[in-house]
């Protein structure tokens, strides 16, 4: 296969940018990247029917230290091609999505160079068009085969537009949180009063703080690593470790803020802490981003991962009054998911994943992670005028007891068709202990448990590696290491997968 093929991620390109860890070359290198943004503006050439001399193309990346590099490969290819390159420096995904948007910009294409949470080392690139936002997997895979096509172009990127994108995204964010409190007191200001701290992680985030908050009037006094470093000295920027969302919580309860934001590098996601340290990730974030919608959407269909939680159900079905529609693991499946229903009439809007990538059907199904925290800040406004606390809204949202994951590597090359036989015997060993197995369910099997341990687990291949995810949850005291049990009964005699993780 050629290399430039392996670099395919989903939808993404992703690849070993800079050397610096150990067993780990570069894998996307400057040439590569070249010929990949040279197919791309060839791609998009043939796509929207116009000469490639008649396309302007925007390039944007976050803090990562290959970014200049990567970069200039990406300008120079939209150059060498005959298209027009636009700079615009650092930036987030959202926003470089946006710029196809925005009147004053409206880009026939963007990019943004970006490996979301990995190590300092990767890079990759995220391809945006008008017609479908991010770019589908068979599309990627198409461009990626004109680029194994191509030579490495070199030419002049010294007078190439340059474009301050990230001011006039914050511009549009302020002025969505000014409608949505719509303040008759302090309309310009609305924030004032309120204590609001940010964790950026280094990554492209800390603009929220300087550019919106400060800007609306709130004190953002306390928040951590705004200032843009690629090699992530704090910690790792991602609402789902464990270290950051100490950092965030530390923040809140140390400075006595009134909310606590969390971004990841690029943008796309993010989670929150309320003032009295609760986090708000993972279930909790899909149940407040559902309860805020539910009175413009009463009636309507949540999709989310296959990971979340029955309690996640019975709060979204029993109190919100909402159908939880479990999908499939990955940021485009459960997106494109919400465009197929509402395209189908079903009212779906909202497509998220437990890791905080959100989509809203009324922001161009796009995972912007600083509009969830737009929707975040209006509702705790009007939470506030009514005299109750943004807790309120998922108060009864009951909290999971224990959890865990477990990654069962598969051996052998063609791994795909031997997690499949896995899943396959799994499903007839679990029918014949007389287990539940959940339907409808679109991702691997999930099975429920009542009686002697309560509980659910969910066994799926994984995407793109090599191994089969366990998730397991239990109810009560030591239902997570019965059903666990259950499952490595179920699990066991397969001569290409590798359970010793159970024994660790």
């Amino acid at each position: 296969m050629d290399p430039i093929l392996k670099l395919q991620n989903g939808s993404d390109v992703r690849g070993v940018a800079v050397e610096g860890v150990a067993d780990e070359p570069v894998t996307l290198t400057p040439e590569y990247a070249n010929r990949i943004v040279q197919a791309f503006v060839l791609w998009l050439s043939k796509k929207s029917g116009k000469k490639a001399s008649e396309l302007k193309i925007a390039v944007g990346h976050d803090s990562r230290i290959s970014a200049p590099m990567l970069k200039q490969q990406a300008l120079m290819a939209i150059v060498a091609q005959g298209a027009t390159a636009v700079d615009c420096s650092m930036a987030t995904t959202p926003a470089m999505f946006m710029s196809l948007v925005y009147e004053e910009t409206k880009y026939d294409g963007s990019m943004m160079i970006t490996a979301s949470h990995l190590p300092f080392n990767r890079n990759g690139i995220k391809f945006f068009e008008p017609e479908n936002g991010g770019m589908e997997k068979k599309d990627l895979t198409d461009m990626l085969k004109i680029a194994c096509e191509l030579t490495e172009q070199t030419v002049d990127i010294s007078n190439v537009e340059k474009f301050d994108l990230v001011s006039l995204y914050a511009e549009n964010l302020c002025t969505k949180i000014r409608e949505g409190i719509n303040s008759k007191d302090n309309y310009d200001k609305p924030l004032t009063g309120n204590h609001i701290v940010v964790d950026a992680g280094n990554g492209a985030g800390g603009f929220f703080a300087q550019k919106v908050l400060a800007q609306l009037g709130a004190d953002t006094t306390g928040s951590l690593y705004l200032d843009p470093d690629g090699h992530f000295p704090n910690h790792i920027p991602n609402p789902e470790n464990k270290e950051a969302m100490d950092a965030i919580r530390g923040a809140v309860l140390n400075n006595k803020a009134d909310l606590g934001l969390i971004f990841d590098t690029d943008v796309d996601r993010m989670s929150a802490v309320f003032s009295d340290g609760q986090e708000v990730n993972r279930d909790a974030l899909i149940a407040m981003m559902a309860a805020i919608l539910v009175k413009d959407y009463p009636n309507s269909t949540i999709v989310t991962d296959s990971v979340t939680s029955d309690k996640l159900t019975a709060f979204l079905e029993g109190e919100l009054q909402l159908k939880h529609h479990r999908f499939q693991r990955g940021y485009k499946n459960v997106i494109n998911e919400c465009k197929r229903l509402n395209e189908e009439g079903v009212v779906s809007p909202l497509a998220i994943e437990t890791s905080g990538h959100g989509a809203l059907k009324e922001n161009y199904y796009l995972d912007d992670g600083a509009y969830m925290a737009v929707k975040l800040l209006i509702a705790a406004a009007k939470t506030k005028a009514e005299g109750k606390t943004l807790n309120s809204l998922i108060e009864k949202l009951e909290p999971q007891f224990e959890t865990a994951e477990y990654r069962l590597k598969l051996k052998g090359e063609d791994f795909k068709a031997y997690g499949a036989k896995v899943l396959e015997v799994f499903t007839a060993r679990a029918k014949e202990k007389g287990y539940h197995i959940v339907t409808p369910n679109y991702e691997g099997v999930r099975i429920s448990f009542k009686g002697e341990a309560n509980g659910w687990a969910l066994l799926r291949q994984s995407l793109h590696d090599p191994n089969m995810p366990l998730n397991v949850e239990g109810n009560g005291e030591g239902d997570c290491a019965k059903i666990t049990a259950m499952m490595k009964e179920l699990l066991s005699g397969f001569d290409q997968l590798d359970i010793s993780v159970f024994d660790k």
